[in-house]
């Protein structure tokens, strides 16, 4: 890669001296890190994990007083489709990609010295600046145009439409925060930029207790609301991306990154734009795909009245994957990019089998745990903030795609190895094989299926094509690489699966006998939860242990012991 940050596939020959020592320390350093193996995985990740906690439990929060106060009825499909919008423009597009691509780059270009690194980082913020600016100026312009091709009822189409003039400049502050993130990632700062979320959900949460005391209608409609209670939803929402962002950029500016204005945006911002533009070119037909397959699913859930089940549905199956996934791809992509970098082919391929191992142990009871469990939650949280039919269908729709969480956090792992090796077109590939899938599905289902069933669909069909996606993701990677070492991620799938079924087993038997035993209502609730989560806990733990699961023993050996 030469001064200016080309995404070239093969790296410069070294040759001066001083390169090739930095060259090997770095090789050594990397060497290191992989040696100190899952331990120094678990503990870079454990701050990530705390955070991811946080955010999650506010998150939840945020979404059963948002369900609260808008529902999920008219009003409520109007402000969730209306707020997916910038997503699918920007966060579910290219939010993870483009972090994907631009941490492989940033290290790259750290191996060219502290001051040329200083510089390219610095450029290259500016570019993205630049272009989401103009991004989300387009997309600001165009509102009309992109809700009317989801939404059909005149009077939800203008809500729709003022709150995405308020939602869609969301988009610039995602972008910042995303690229401000991988430049922290590259710097091996991970925790802080994790705690992000928080600052958005702390806003919205105070934007709903605002949004509660303005003075408007009894029962919210979209011909009825005010233009108060517009501006407020729209404006704080919007506020709390934007306050996400400020986190992350003083974030930087406290792990000691001095930006310096003296750098010009052109023509110095063109050269790292101008070499990346064959990769780019990959990203851009990914986000494309990605776009069709959005807005078909958001048009078929317009349809069918579940943009808002499916919304908390979708952010219900996300809360286990930011917790414990989240944590680990975070901080496994750059040590993965360091040794593409520099060529240590036998340290990606060592990161991928313990990424997979560990996010297999973190994923699958979880799976087990909202299949058995989730239906049980979402009535006893939901129940009294929508109505009964809405909350049991986001418990259906929980318990039905869970299946999908171990695919999906496989996949993104598949995606960050090809990214590291600064290979867009098989991401972009890998997403049309998934779009097609998830499509071909919906299609289906919305020509013959009652309504309930497809808004349970919805979820679903995304977790088929994250399975898809896992399985043709490990083809490509096994004929590019050869043997992955994935003999030991299937002996830990086989040990976890195994103590997972045995837990399951005791957690829906403690349930069923809570049924049994107790009369319907909120008791009975909480004590099914309770019994099948303590039971299921228990059973799988003796079982973890007497099968032997090394990943388990691994933490455990980083616990403080008294």
């Amino acid at each position: 890669m030469n001064e200016y940050g080309s995404f070239a596939t093969q790296p410069l020959p070294v040759q001066h001296r001083q390169q090739r020592e930095v060259a090997q320390v770095a090789l050594k350093g990397v060497r290191g890190q992989q040696n100190s193996g899952s331990s120094g995985l678990i503990r870079a990740g454990g701050g990530v994990a705390v955070a991811g906690v946080v955010s999650r439990l506010t998150g939840f929060v945020r979404t059963l007083v948002v369900a609260a106060v808008l529902g999920t009825a008219a009003v409520g499909d109007a402000y969730n489709g209306a707020n997916n919008l910038p997503n699918m423009v920007y966060e579910l597009l290219l939010g993870s990609v483009l972090a994907s691509a631009v941490i492989p780059v940033l290290t790259r270009a750290r191996r060219r010295g502290r001051k040329r690194s200083r510089e390219f980082t610095q450029r290259l913020m500016i570019a993205t600046m630049l272009a989401l600016a103009v991004v989300t100026l387009t997309s600001v312009l165009c509102a009309p145009w992109i809700v009317r091709g989801f939404v059909a009822d005149a009077e939800q189409r203008r809500l729709a439409t003022l709150l995405a003039y308020l939602l869609l400049p969301q988009i610039f502050f995602y972008g910042i925060t995303v690229v401000v993130g991988a430049v922290l990632n590259v710097r091996d700062s991970f925790a802080t930029a994790a705690w992000a979320p928080v600052v958005n959900n702390v806003i919205v949460l105070a934007t709903c207790a605002v949004f509660v005391a303005l003075p408007g209608p009894v029962t919210l409609t979209p011909a009825s609301m005010t233009t108060a209670q517009i501006l407020t939803l729209g404006i704080g929402t919007t506020v709390g991306i934007a306050g996400q962002a400020a986190w992350v950029a003083a974030a930087l500016r406290r792990d000691g990154f001095s930006w310096s204005w003296r750098v010009r945006p052109l023509p110095y911002t063109w050269r790292p734009v101008r070499a990346g533009l064959p990769v780019m070119g990959w990203l851009l037909v990914y986000a494309v795909i990605s776009q069709l397959g959005v807005a078909i699913t958001m048009r078929i859930a317009f349809d069918h009245g579940g943009v808002s089940i499916y919304t908390y549905a979708e952010l219900l199956f996300q809360v286990p994957y930011g917790i414990l996934a989240a944590s680990i791809l975070t901080v496994l992509m750059p040590r993965i990019s360091r040794a593409a970098a520099l060529g240590d082919h036998g340290a990606v391929m060592a990161d991928l089998a313990r990424g997979a191992r560990y996010l297999s142990v973190a994923l699958i009871p979880m799976t087990m745990a909202m299949a058995l469990l989730g239906p049980g939650f979402t009535a006893l949280v939901f129940t009294g903030r929508v109505d009964t039919d809405a909350a049991a269908l986001i418990g259906t729709a929980v318990a039905c795609s869970a299946f999908g969480l171990a695919p999906f956090a496989l996949v993104m792992l598949q995606m960050r190895v090809f990214y590291a090796y600064n290979d867009t077109r098989t991401p972009a590939l890998l997403n049309m094989v998934m779009v097609t899938t998830k499509v071909s599905i919906l299609v289906a289902a919305a020509t013959v299926l009652t309504d309930r069933t497809v808004i349970v669909m919805l979820s679903v069909a995304s977790s088929l094509a994250y399975v898809t996606g896992a399985i043709a993701g490990h083809i490509l990677l096994r004929r590019r690489h050869g043997l992955l070492g994935f003999s030991t991620v299937a002996t830990t799938v086989t040990r976890v699966a195994g103590a997972t079924v045995l837990a399951g087993a005791a957690g829906f038997g403690a349930v069923a006998l809570t049924h049994a035993s107790l009369d319907p209502g909120h008791l009975e609730q909480i004590t099914a939860l309770t019994t099948g989560a303590t039971a299921a806990i228990i059973v799988f733990a003796i079982a973890a242990y007497i099968i032997g699961i090394p990943e388990l023993r691994a933490v455990q050996t980083l616990l403080p012991r008294r």
